[in-house]
């Protein structure tokens, strides 16, 4: 052992060092160091195992610290997101970079709980995904069967060795190691999480089952969210779909209609559309949104739409006319008066051609398909929003179309980009419309809703109306 550092210099007594120049503790032998006692030399320091055993506490502390962190990461990156195939996704992917897994898979149960319904599996290369085309998807027997019918973590080395191990299909790529988490929702198993083969070639071990089951956790609440936000969009769709009308028959006119829901949970929104045939052998149609997202926006759109339907069927009123009244009646009857764009339009027979009369409450403009080919937006002043400046007139606006022309009206979703100026929306409609023009008006919205769907995130509306041939019509 080395020298103790209180050891005299050469020279000097040990009685030179002690306090009272003799007696007394000098003539003591020093205390040598021992398990448990401070180390009494720079030189006599812990033993390689220990500082082994130190390292790797250190290794592991510095391990959890970061595996928390990116749990933590984890979390919210998962319940960031409200759509259930991206969630499920999501899960899949994040487990298994949490633990550096090369193959990930999401196995969705069944109502009844004993075989998978869905197979989501990440990690696949193209070969392998190609190798793999035309095998069925697992079902749920073997080591994935053994985690459905005993939902507690399983972790295993060799595959091949486990007793229930039902191998795999030609083509699968080879897997050794496996580890497998049930993941709950409200009580009830929604499916297993499979992770294999670590990327470094180790097999899983308790501190990857560990970060697998919190994570599983947390995937649980997601999964739920997800789930509720998918019931309340679809209660919400259908409550506006119900409050939009079924268009009447328009013959001779054709005619179609179509709607497409926002994107946001409980966004109902405020569109609607409308159209009616009336005395003379005119036919009436109207667009509107009202401003918001929520059920209060779609109560107030039945309503303004209750009321313009028994306005606009008075022939001889303009529909100019017809707006101003719905303004100042929103204005005297409902005890707050929401804000409201609408166009409402007219195409009736005159002197052997169609004419297209139309007034705008802050609404985008008719867009018209003439039968040579030609598109067209009917642009003018679009005036003020319902619920604004209910005293102010309406103005009417008049355009002569030919036999076979058909117009267009929408709502701003159609249009509207955020971040980008409104006339790029207008023109990117505008050609589809223009390549779509051959449809039938039914097939021609549903093909623009269609088409527009990714666009922002408001409710989307459209109506089109084209017009007959004027032989022997309206002459009553």
């Amino acid at each position: 052992m080395a020298e103790d550092w209180r050891r005299p210099p050469d020279g000097a007594s040990a009685a030179d060092e002690s306090p009272a120049g003799g007696e007394g503790p000098a003539d003591a032998e020093a205390p040598a160091s021992g398990p448990g006692e401070p180390y009494a030399s720079l030189l006599d320091l812990p033993l390689t195992s220990d500082l082994d055993r130190i390292g790797e506490q250190l290794h592991a502390l510095a391990r959890a610290q970061r595996t928390l962190q990116e749990l933590l990461q984890a979390v919210v990156n998962i319940t960031g997101e409200l759509e259930l195939p991206t969630v499920l996704r999501r899960i899949v992917r994040t487990a298994m970079d949490l633990v550096g897994a090369r193959y990930g898979a999401m196995g969705v149960l069944d109502q009844e709980g004993r075989l998978l319904e869905e197979f989501i599996p990440l990690g696949l290369t193209t070969k392998e995904l190609a190798d793999l085309e035309g095998v069925e998807l697992p079902r749920g027997r073997g080591l994935l069967g053994h985690l459905i019918h005993h939902p507690e973590p399983l972790r295993v080395k060799d595959i091949s060795r486990h007793p229930e191990s039902a191998g795999f299909p030609p083509g699968h790529p080879p897997m050794h190691s496996l580890l497998g988490v049930a993941i709950s929702a409200r009580g009830r198993i929604y499916g297993n999480l499979y992770l294999s083969e670590r990327k470094d070639g180790q097999p899983f071990d308790r501190h990857d089952e560990g970060v697998i089951r919190t994570l599983a956790g947390t995937a649980g609440v997601a999964i739920e969210n997800a789930r509720l936000y998918q019931q309340v969009r679809y209660s919400g769709e259908q409550f506006q779909r119900l409050l939009l009308p079924r268009l009447p028959d328009l013959r001779p006119f054709s005619a179609g209609a179509a709607y497409s829901p926002a994107s946001a949970p409980a966004a109902v929104g405020g569109d609607w559309y409308d159209a009616m045939l009336l005395p003379g052998g005119a036919c009436a149609a109207v667009i509107g949104d009202v401003v918001g997202h929520d059920l209060r926006a779609a109560a107030d759109m039945s309503q303004i739409r209750n009321m313009l339907r028994a306005l606009y069927y008075e022939p001889s009123a303009s529909p100019g006319t017809s707006l101003a009244l719905l303004d100042r009646i929103m204005n005297a009857a409902l005890d707050e008066a929401p804000v409201a764009t609408a166009l409402l339009a007219r195409l009736e027979p005159a002197d052997g051609a169609w004419q297209l009369r139309w007034s705008s409450a802050g609404h985008p403009p008719p867009l018209v398909l003439l039968p040579d080919g030609r598109v067209r937006y009917l642009d003018v002043e679009p005036g003020l929003p319902l619920g604004v400046a209910p005293e102010l007139p309406r103005p009417d606006h008049c355009r002569p179309l030919p036999v076979g022309s058909t117009v267009v009206l929408f709502t701003d979703g159609l249009v509207e980009v955020p971040g980008e100026p409104l006339d790029r929306g207008l023109d990117a409609l505008a050609v589809t419309a223009s390549r779509l023009a051959g449809l039938e008006p039914d097939d021609l919205c549903r093909a623009l809703v269609a088409h527009r769907t990714g666009i922002g995130h408001d409710d989307k509306a459209v109506i089109a109306l084209r017009t007959p041939p004027l032989t022997g019509y309206g002459s009553a």
